[in-house]
Formats: C-alpha cells, structure tokens, sequence
C-alpha cells in the first residue's frame, strides 16, 4: 500500500492507493466538483452568514473554495471580525450524522484534553449540523495552515499528555469508562465505540476483544484467523494485562505518519478515530508512523513503559493490520496472522 498526501492550503487530505487502485472513498482530485448542487451552496452561504452574525462574528468577507472530495466541498471563510480566526468549513450533501458528527466530536475532545502551552495544537470545532432545510450538513472548524512534523519530541511529550488527560464531561467521558459517544470510522471501516460499564482492565480487555479485533474478524472472514483467535487468543486474553492498571485515555486512534505534522509552530495530529482506550493502543499504527528515538523519549519522560507492553503490542498490531486487509485486501491479512501468532506464543510463554 502505497499513502500521499495531499496539501490544500494548509489542510491535509490523504489518498490510499493500492496496486494502482485508489479507494473512490477518499480520493481526491484537483478540480473535482463537488456533488453538492448549486441550491446547497447557496443554502450554505445563507446558514454561515447567520452563524457569523449569531456568534458576533460579524459578517463573512470571504469565502474561497479549496477542492473537494467525492463526498464534501471545503472552503475558507473570513469574517469582519478582526479578532476572529479564519474557519475551515466542510459541507456535504448528507447528513451531519453520517459525515461530521464523528469528526467533530472527535477534534472537540482532542482540543479539550491538549489545553496548555505544551500541548497539540488542535483546531477549535465552532458548528456542525444539519443545513435547515434537510438539505445537507457542514462543520465550522478553525483553520490551521499546516506545516510538515518538525520536533518529535515535543510531538512526543503532546501526545503523552493528551492521554494523560482526565476524562471529564467537558471531553465527552463524565463517566470515565471506555468507548465514545458515537460510533466512528478507521479508514473507511465502522469502528462500534459502546460504552463499557466500567473503566477498569476487565472492561478494556472485553472492549478490545469484542469491539476492535471481534468486529474486524467478522469483517474479515478469515477462518484461521477467527479460529487462532476464539480458540487460542480470546479465551485468555486478560493473562496479557495482569499487573497493570488499564485507565481510559483519549486516543486519536488512527495515528500514521500522514496524519501529523505541526501548525503555529507546535505538534498537530489530526483526521483521528478517536475513542477512550488503552494508551498502548495508539500505537497500533506506529508500523506506518516512522517514530524515531527522539518521539518516544519525549513520549517516555511523561508515561514510562508498562511491564509487558512488547507482548501486548502485537494485540493493537492486529487491529489495524485486519482494519488494512478489510479496506484493501491483499497481504495484510497475513500481517495480521503473524501478529495473532505471536499473541499466541506470548501467551503460551506467559503459562496462561
């Protein structure tokens, strides 16, 4: 699988291509005309225009396009207000449940649990929602003009933070427990996020188990996989977390390389799957995210490493490896027998 990205005046757009394919859900294409029709467009106008005055804004002076995808258009809009930032505006035929709720309320969570000055600069959510007239949805997010990864270990010591962050009601988790207040995407792939009861290491295994690997397994259907798992893996999971204390911390949940970078001169990460989860499973995804010595330093001088972290590891591997073979097929599904395997082994040598 090959990954690009595609820059639009500081906001990132990925494009997944596998062997010349590439995936109509996320590809981007300069020029590409947007479904919206002209009628939303206009309705759209007329909504943030009301929402800049309702908000004291002021009134808008701007507003340039900047591309689009197969499913939504993306503007930058300027107001009157000298005060104001500038916002990024995404808008789609369809619905705010289907397109940005998940999205927003992801970015609203990250923002709240990277206050501070060491923090990740993450972009302020100002509106999302259904146009009036049924028509559509948008999101009103600030707008960061994005630059390439620069320190890795401020980006490092950002993210240990943000998962240090207490979940709160502020952050969408009064209860503190793990999962998410919607259902989300990875990729393209539905991501279930159901609350669990509780936030304590039973409930995260039974979570992992049934909500990431059980879900992508069915999704799969991979037979040896599903057996090594329901057979050899599942049954004895919880042997892997004996010992430690698993809390929920808010996780960007998609976190590779092509979804960091900096803005105003501080770590950003964005286009998360976010959920409350085990902080060992952000890094799921650290085989694409090129996490050299000077990120995990940072990373380690805020949250040291557990005990058994490297034979759970492969646990959070084999998410995301099935979430690929789902969304692209080919070898990954190979990955994520090798993964399942050394879980296996790992516990075989653990006497569980």
């Amino acid at each position: 699988m090959r990954r690009q990205m595609i820059r639009l005046i500081g906001i990132t757009f990925l494009v997944r291509n596998v062997e010349g394919f590439v995936s109509k859900s996320v590809c981007l294409r300069a020029g590409m005309r947007s479904r919206s029709s002209s009628n939303l467009r206009a309705t759209l106008d007329e909504e943030l225009s009301q929402w800049a005055t309702d908000s004291g804004f002021g009134t808008i002076v701007s507003s340039k396009p900047m591309g689009s995808s197969g499913w939504a258009s993306f503007r930058r809009v300027e107001v009157s207000d000298p005060n104001a930032p500038d916002f990024f505006v995404k808008s789609s035929s369809r619905s705010s449940a289907e397109m940005f709720e998940g999205e927003a309320l992801g970015l609203q969570a990250m923002f709240e649990c990277s206050k501070g000055e060491d923090g990740l600069r993450i972009p302020q959510v100002f509106k999302y929602g259904d146009l009036t007239n049924g028509g559509g949805s948008f999101l009103v997010m600030e707008y960061l003009s994005l630059a390439g990864r620069s320190d890795d270990g401020a980006l490092g010591r950002a993210v240990a933070r943000m998962h240090l962050a207490e979940p709160t009601e502020a952050a969408g988790n009064p209860r503190g427990v793990f999962g998410f207040p919607v259902d989300n995407t990875i990729g393209g792939t539905p991501q279930p996020n159901d609350w669990t009861t509780g936030g304590g290491t039973e409930d995260w295994v039974a979570f992992f188990r049934d909500k990431r690997i059980g879900h992508q397994l069915k999704l799969a259907g991979d037979s040896y996989c599903s057996k090594l798992w329901d057979d050899k893996i599942a049954p004895r999971l919880g042997a892997l977390f004996e010992g430690i204390d698993v809390r929920p911390s808010l996780l960007h949940g998609d976190l590779w390389s092509g979804n960091i970078g900096s803005a105003d001169g501080k770590p950003t990460i964005y286009d998360p799957a976010t959920y409350w989860g085990h902080h060992e499973a952000e890094w799921g995804m650290s085989w694409c995210a090129s996490f050299g010595r000077g990120f995990w330093d940072g990373y380690r001088s805020v949250i040291p490493e557990d005990e058994g972290f490297q034979d759970r590891k492969p646990l959070y591997d084999a998410y995301h490896q099935l979430n690929h073979y789902n969304l692209f097929g080919g070898g990954y599904i190979g990955s994520a027998r090798g993964d399942l395997e050394t879980l296996r082994r790992n516990l075989d040598a653990i006497g569980a």
